[in-house]
């Protein structure tokens, strides 16, 4: 029986030393991937002149499962979101980040466990029809809704929920508002929501949503929502569970899948062996069970818990006085 091939791409800034942490954790659990390493962001541009060389994208279509830094696009310079190109690209539809609570944080909640699921293809976020006038006094950019885009994202949030035994989803829109776009996914939302009746559905204005995420976090199973909206509310949600270096992302399509830390590059502790590898060690739980390891994602789990829980061998952000060596071994021996 052949290994699975992962595509790793170290990333930027502190990308490296976090992946490094979630690859040891693997080949320790014996897991027994086959990995090729693969360039982009600001790394690959310096070395090859390209954001996404060709042989990273040829590597990611051969091999379908991706493990991912931070990567860093460069401000301005007509450079594209390298994050956005490889969703468009590959049709990475779904965007999917649980948080949960982990105690031993400094979050101000104990019992977080909320799944948003985020369509990451089109709407807003995916900047098209971007105009500014030559005077730049007036700006415009286009929000495009598909009920296809819709439908697969709405339908993935209910299969996932039904798969982890979740029991309620929630679908997030402006349809009061935005009349066209929002109201043609809530219409959808709706519709599909017939479709699994065991499972409890409401849908929420945004904004209400993001005051009773603080208010009432309780009440969220999962979420599901549009491209921009997505993009805040799962921030939000981090932040109830300590922020962004204690959250995954994955980017899933109907062939390619990625799994990525979601917060930056830091390259200002770039190298120092200080930096928090929970959010890369948790996106490498989020693969495991992509690939129906699940043995594998939960004991890595429970090891990441007692860690964080003992605290002393965490990084500095988490309390502790460890380095990111420290913390990946701390993680190792209660495995």
């Amino acid at each position: 029986m052949s290994k699975t091939r992962i595509t790793v791409i170290p990333g930027d800034g502190i990308g490296p030393d976090i992946v490094a942490s979630a690859t040891r954790i693997l080949d320790h659990i014996g897991c027994d991937f086959t990995y090729d390493y693969a360039l982009a962001g600001l790394t690959a541009l310096e070395k090859t002149g390209e954001l996404i060389p060709q042989q990273t994208m040829d590597l990611i279509e051969n091999n379908k499962i991706v493990l991912k830094g931070p990567l860093t696009t460069p401000v301005g310079k007509g450079f594209t979101s390298i994050n956005v190109t490889l969703r468009k690209h590959f049709e990475l539809y779904a965007n999917v980040r649980p948080v949960q609570t982990f105690e031993g944080t400094k979050a101000h909640y104990s019992d977080i466990d909320i799944i948003t699921v985020r369509e990451n293809t089109e709407g807003m976020y995916s900047g098209q029809g971007q105009i500014i006038d030559d005077n730049r006094t007036i700006a415009e950019a286009k929000s495009v809704i598909t009920r296809k885009g819709s439908e697969r994202v709405i339908r993935y949030a209910y299969e996932l929920a039904r798969r982890e035994g979740r029991k309620k989803v929630t679908a997030l829109h402006k349809a009061n508002i935005l009349k066209t776009t929002s109201g043609l996914f809530l219409e959808v939302a709706r519709e599909i929501a017939k479709e699994y009746p065991d499972i409890e559905s409401s849908d929420m204005i945004v904004d209400a949503a993001c005051m009773n995420l603080v208010m009432y976090p309780e009440r969220f199973d999962v979420i599901v929502t549009t491209n921009l909206f997505g993009d805040i509310t799962s921030d939000l949600c981090a932040g109830l569970v300590g922020g962004l270096g204690m959250a995954p992302g994955a980017n899933i399509g109907e062939k390619v899948a990625v799994f990525e830390a979601v917060h930056g590059s830091a390259p200002d502790i770039a190298g120092k062996n200080i930096a928090n590898p929970t959010s890369i060690v948790l996106a490498s739980i989020q693969m495991l069970r992509h690939l129906a390891m699940h043995t594998q994602a939960e004991q890595i789990l429970s090891a990441l818990q007692k860690t964080i829980k003992q605290g002393d061998r965490v990084t500095q952000d988490l309390g502790g006085t460890g380095s990111t060596n420290e913390f990946t071994q701390a993680i190792i021996d209660h495995l």
